[in-house]
């Protein structure tokens, strides 16, 4: 074989085969990266298909409840101590 890179465009898969001898961690590198959007893309399908659902989404405001308040009584707040 010869001493030089081969060229991508040439041969796509002698290429990698190349790389993944002589660069094996920028192969690498590429091909979990790649596996990246791939992952986005599968992964959700399979988890709803195992029955693992969404949690439920996160409260953005405090509820405010409904009605008049409640007087508190009894905790000696309003009076003042001699």
């Amino acid at each position: 074989m010869n001493g030089a890179a081969p060229r991508f465009w040439a041969g796509p898969l002698r290429y990698w085969r190349w790389a993944a001898r002589e660069r094996p961690a920028f192969f690498w590198s590429v091909v979990i990266g790649a596996l990246g959007p791939v992952t986005l893309a599968v992964v959700p399908p399979i988890r709803r298909a195992l029955g693992d659902e969404d949690a439920a989404p996160i409260p953005l405001t405090y509820p405010v409840p409904t009605g008049p308040r409640k007087t508190l009584t009894g905790y000696d707040d309003d009076t003042e101590k001699d």
